[in-house]
């Protein structure tokens, strides 16, 4: 559908949203205030559903997890769309000061998950109200585990996918972003995400005699340098790839060579050729530096989420959907992929689809200041959330149109 052909459905969504938004504050709101962790969320499982409570959905409980899958029909038969948001919170103590904080100690809703699941119960509703104009079944995704915990592989498993779904999508707020702006871009949006553990053996010894033991702290210095070296002489510049080191361990006082060091970090890439290379450099290089110093090296790579993918024709399409939704100011090509990861990748591995990003940077707050995501101070503006819950039931639309 081009941008010159407005469908006369989009119109009056936005407002539609807006009328929501007191709802969908005080959902947001509620979960805040209560986060949870992993798979199982049994008070934000509580919280949706009586957010969905009296709307003509078919409701569905996971088994394995505290999921929640809604169906919407529409008046007609037609083919099946998936919408999802996240539900799980992050192991972080909350520092933002709000009204509304997190209560539970060392818990906080660090990523905007409790504003997913805000705006997607919201365009429930609002999508209830105009199942005449939906020519199949909408799905609703309400996902916890996102954080680590592979929650949409819980879900595919249980046969989320199972009756045939032909478009998903998916929004992730940002407060890096002006608020009430929308993003995507075809192709790789989201890198891949694996973890690595290095285990240096060497011989302990006296750290005044080291010619007497062989020590695994140099060998694991040097593979911290070498690993950089080898992604900018190993793997082609076209294709991003990034290796951190993140904890290095080694010894127990000053006086004691250790017999070994470890060293752990994370893997990212862009395309799954570039996955895979990366883990054999990885090993043939700790494999060789720790022999250069007379050392034995293991290393285990533990694989994350995949890359997530967004559909040529779909990611691009969504910002061309947006700017019909709500004007063309608040919709943004997307220009470069974020390096961070999301397991709605395993939604995108089946099914055409997009994830996109929805800005909410507070106002009066410069974007490059904001506490980004993750972070103990992040803030939102829930005025964006109105957006939100217009682009999620736009697509839905659009797609079932």
């Amino acid at each position: 559908m081009s941008t010159n052909t407005p469908d006369p459905r989009l119109a009056g969504l936005l407002e539609g949203a807006r009328s929501l938004q007191p709802r969908t504050v005080a959902l947001r709101r509620q979960i805040h205030r209560h986060p949870e962790q992993g798979l199982q969320l049994p008070k934000t499982q509580a919280a949706i559903l009586h957010a969905l409570d009296g709307l003509p959905l078919k409701v569905t409980k996971g088994v394995s997890t505290t999921s929640v899958v809604a169906v919407l029909e529409g008046d007609r038969p037609g083919p099946t769309v998936l919408l999802r948001g996240d539900m799980d919170g992050l192991p972080l103590q909350e520092d933002t000061g709000l009204p509304f904080a997190s209560e539970v100690d060392g818990n906080m809703h660090a990523c905007g998950h409790d504003t997913h699941v805000a705006m997607l119960a919201s365009s429930a509703r609002l999508l209830a109200d105009r199942r005449d104009a939906l020519r199949g079944k909408v799905l609703f995704m309400f996902q916890p585990g996102e954080e680590g915990y592979h929650g949409a592989r819980y879900m595919i498993e249980e046969g989320l996918l199972d009756d045939g779904v032909e478009k998903a999508f998916a929004l992730h707020i940002t407060s890096k972003m002006k608020s009430g702006v929308v993003t995507c871009r075809p192709g790789p949006i989201m890198a891949s995400a694996d973890t690595f553990h290095i285990h240096v053996k060497g011989r302990g010894g006296h750290g005044a005699m080291p010619h007497n033991a062989l020590d695994p702290v140099p060998a694991a210095a040097a593979m911290v340098g070498a690993i950089q070296t080898m992604l900018g002489r190993r793997i082609s510049v076209h294709e991003p790839a990034v290796v951190t080191v993140a904890q290095i361990k080694a010894g127990t006082t000053t006086n004691i060579i250790p017999e070994v060091a470890t060293l752990d970090g994370t893997i990212r890439t862009l395309s799954e050729a570039t996955r895979k290379q990366v883990h054999k450099e990885l090993k043939q290089l700790v494999k060789h530096t720790a022999a250069a110093y007379g050392c034995h090296a293991e290393v285990s790579i533990v694989p994350g989420y995949p890359v997530t993918v967004n559909d040529d024709q779909v990611g691009q399409h969504v910002v061309d959907l947006v700017a019909q939704t709500m004007g063309p100011t608040w919709s943004e090509p997307m220009q470069d992929p974020l390096m961070g990861a999301e397991d709605f990748s395993y939604v995108l591995q089946r099914v055409p689809g997009a994830l996109a990003f929805l800005g909410a940077c507070p106002r009066g707050i410069d974007v490059d200041e904001a506490p980004p995501n993750h972070s103990n101070r992040v803030l939102f503006d829930e005025a964006a959330m109105e957006h939100g819950v217009a682009a999620y039931a736009a697509f839905a639309l659009d797609a079932l149109r």
